[in-house]
């Protein structure tokens, strides 16, 4: 026996390691959890509800909560876990936003007793789950319309415990009034929210006419926290078609002329208060505005506010485009109208989704009335079978009088009468006071009723306009019910005078500064005149010193040939007791490159005057560095060929004097030199150096010594 496991064990080959394409692992392993996150965790559906919202709200209607009193948070957190197995906190969460107190939806679907913090703050916490309470909205009422009526289909849940809508049959489209965001797994959806009145409006135009012009009713995106849209046909009508673009808001603001203080009152909705006030004071502690003393949130129950004290005689309407262009009180809402219909992710215009949700509609209002069909089918049936026993009601007593069996009790009924069982088992139920002859007539009164009910229903169902008109006439009636004025205004370029962003910077008097070790200074002149000595690192000193004013832009030149460009603007002033910026940092250079030449220009005039070490000279014009966009770093910015010896900027031809070998001297107009074509070109040759010779120094003519300076002159360069 031992003999035969010791073979046995020699036979066992070793484990095979099998080779797998990653592409088809990755497909294998990732694909089902990307396309759970995308159709059941962060898309939208045609009803405008992301699962986790509407297995929260049905479980609140479920719970009484759209009639009666509100019920603790905790109590509807726990009743939803039922449906929803991610967590209460998450539960909780989604519940936060859908509250009025949030204030994150146009309509809130959830009327909220508490705190549930603000959309509009990043820091404003809500209260725990056990302080707070909720029910439903009266909107709610259209959310939930005919839903026990077979207008949406119902699964099993995740445990198959009990049922839950797949979709939610509300009456109006939803899905444009309330905004809505989700970001999936390779898409994202971004839905801006729709005034409910001309959402309404431009559904019945829609329905009636799909050739309808959806601007003429559907005017702009609206928000819950208001602000100033700026209208821009063009970029609307992209939106509108496409599902995709962008638009930009602006907060709503008022000046105090008592206090001399600006009041914000409503910012754009993607951004919030603190975000606002940390950009104010960062730029106030840059030195990049300064007429601004103080920055508050001083939002309180009345709403929000923020209040900006300025100094006395500051210009607003400029201090506000400043603040509009440089934090967040203007910002962008981009969108992306990405939505789920029959499971799958589709970017749609805003004709493309009153489209679907029109066959949505028409698919519950189906289902509706052919409940309703069957439910009175059925009451029709039964009260046809009423009506026989009117020939005899005695008849009807003697049967159930004497019949031995109760078993036989239905089939003597519906032998003596005539009837099926379901009309038998109706008989056999009425009470006996109901046995007379007033109760049997006045419910045979009904049958004329109900067949004119079904005849009616019948015409519905096969018609698809009628079908239109109950939709229509639900979306008027949701219109004058639960409409409100638009909350953001809409402006135009010509309401909104935009002032050019060159006007918006403070224009002063400075110095500039750079030193051997690569710092940078910039020094208004005001604080010039009472300063000191300028602070250096040890072994360090000035090698260009040069006045200027806060429009200009800088010109970096380096030694790996590229120049760096600057807005002094976007510089903060120094003093002369700091050391200064160092550049590495401040312009993200590369490694071991050191800035050798820096000047500034308002229009970039004039020329940069450059000689190599080779005797070649070259004159680029200061336009070759003009860029149409904000470029940060131009690369090959002058030749390469030879080494640099000297640069400087000139508007217009000078003297200058080249020294070769510390002995020779040449004294030179740089209108010798023509204007290069290109920033690259290696000029012409200045000066012909003989073997082992080369240039020593180069500086203007009035800082050469020489009792007979024209000496030294030269009329032409070498051919």
């Amino acid at each position: 026996m031992a003999k035969k496991t010791a073979k046995n064990t020699q036979e066992q080959k070793p484990e095979k390691i099998s080779q797998q394409i990653i592409t088809d692992t990755l497909e294998l392993n990732y694909m089902p959890y990307a396309m759970s996150v995308i159709v059941s965790r962060a898309i939208p559906e045609i009803d405008g509800f992301k699962p986790s919202h509407r297995k929260l709200l049905y479980t609140m209607y479920k719970m009484g909560l759209l009639t009666g009193a509100r019920a603790k948070s905790s109590k509807i957190v726990g009743q939803t876990m039922q449906l929803n197995p991610h967590g209460d906190i998450t539960i909780y969460e989604t519940m936060v936003r859908l509250t009025e107190g949030n204030g994150s939806l146009l309509h809130p679907l959830v009327d909220s007793k508490g705190n549930f913090g603000k959309q509009y703050s990043r820091d404003m916490a809500y209260a725990a789950a056990r302080y707070t309470e909720a029910k439903l909205s009266p909107i709610c009422s259209e959310i939930f319309a005919d839903i026990d009526k077979n207008t949406v289909q119902f699964v099993d849940n995740f445990d198959s415990s009990m049922k839950e809508p797949l979709l939610l049959p509300t009456t109006f489209p939803n899905v444009l009034v309330n905004p809505n965001q989700g970001i999936a797994v390779g898409m994202a959806s971004s839905i801006c929210s729709f005034n409910l009145k001309e959402i309404c409006e431009t559904a019945i135009n829609y329905i009636n006419d799909p050739e309808t012009d959806i601007l003429e009713t559907l005017k702009a995106p609206d928000f819950p926290g208001g602000g100033r849209l700026m209208y821009n046909r063009s970029e609307i009508e992209q939106i509108y078609s496409t599902g995709r673009g962008s638009f930009r808001v602006y907060s709503k603001y008022h000046f105090d002329h008592k206090n001399n203080c600006i009041e914000v009152t409503e910012i754009p909705y993607s951004t919030n208060v603190e975000s606002i006030i940390d950009k104010i004071i960062q730029l106030i502690k840059s030195g990049k505005i300064k007429d601004i003393t103080d920055v508050r949130d001083e939002t309180d129950l009345g709403g929000l506010k923020i209040a900006i004290d300025v100094r006395r005689n500051t210009n607003v309407d400029i201090l506000m485009h400043k603040l509009f262009q440089q934090t967040p009180l203007s910002d962008t809402f981009s969108c992306n109208f990405n939505i789920l219909i029959d499971g799958r992710p589709r970017t749609m215009g805003i004709a493309e989704i009153l489209d679907n949700w029109k066959v949505f509609r028409i698919k519950s209002i189906k289902g509706q009335l052919s409940y309703d069909i069957e439910k009175k089918s059925a009451k029709l049936h039964l009260l046809r079978g009423l009506e026989k026993i009117l020939t005899d009601i005695d008849k009807a007593i003697y049967i159930i009088r004497h019949t031995e069996l109760e078993s036989m009790v239905i089939p003597n009924l519906m032998k003596g009468f005539d009837i099926d069982d379901k009309q038998a088992e109706y008989i056999a139920e009425i009470k006996l006071r109901n046995i007379n002859k007033e109760y049997i007539l006045n419910r045979t009164k009904e049958l004329d009723e109900l067949e004119k009910e079904l005849r009616e229903l019948n015409d519905t169902l096969k018609s698809e306009r009628k079908i239109k008109n109950i939709i229509c006439s639900q979306l008027r009636a949701v219109s004058k019910k639960y409409g409100v004025p638009r909350r953001t205004d809409i402006i135009t370029s010509e309401e909104f005078e935009e002032i050019p962003e060159e006007n918006l910077i403070e224009d002063y008097g400075l110095k500039i500064f750079l030193t051997e070790q690569n710092y940078f200074k910039k020094i208004s002149l005001v604080s010039l005149r009472t300063a000191g000595e300028q602070k250096l690192k040890e072994d360090d000193r000035i090698i260009i010193e040069e006045e200027s004013t806060n429009k200009a832009e800088l010109l970096f030149f380096t030694d790996q040939y590229n120049v760096y460009k600057l807005r002094l603007s976007d510089v903060q002033d120094t003093k002369a007791s700091s050391l200064g910026e160092y550049l590495p940092n401040l312009l993200g250079m590369e490694e071991n490159e050191k800035v050798i030449f820096v000047t500034s220009t308002t229009d970039y005039r004039g020329n940069l005057f450059l000689l190599f070490e080779n005797g070649k000279a070259v004159k680029i014009p200061a336009e070759s560095y003009r860029t149409k966009t904000n470029r940060r770093r131009l690369i090959n910015a002058y030749s390469s060929k030879s080494r640099l010896i000297f640069m400087t900027f000139i508007d217009s031809d000078r003297d200058y004097v080249l020294t070769r070998d510390d002995d020779k001297a040449c004294l030179f107009s740089t209108a010798l030199v023509p204007v290069s074509g290109t920033k690259t070109s290696g000029g012409v040759q200045l000066y012909t150096l003989k073997k082992n010779s080369s240039i020593t120094n180069v500086c203007p003519a009035d800082e050469f010594k020489s009792s007979n300076i024209e000496f030294y002159r030269t009329n032409k360069i070498p051919s």
